[in-house]
């Protein structure tokens, strides 16, 4: 589903734990809190704040 990219709670090189809240994606007017799906280090990250996203658009990489 198309979105709007709220915020980026991280950047490049951080690590993350499963779990951790890492991007705030707002759509149909409600904002989605985008979770790590498993301890990783944020390799590259492709959007940016206030971005409009579309379905199935990669929105970072880990390592």
């Amino acid at each position: 589903m198309p979105g709007l990219i709220v915020d980026v709670l991280h950047s490049v090189g951080d690590m993350v734990k499963k779990g951790e809240n890492m991007i705030i994606l707002e759509a149909m007017k409600m904002e989605n809190i985008i979770k790590a799906p498993h301890d990783a280090r944020i390799k590259s990250i492709h959007i940016n704040k206030n971005q409009s996203v579309d379905k199935d658009q990669i929105l970072l990489e880990f390592e």
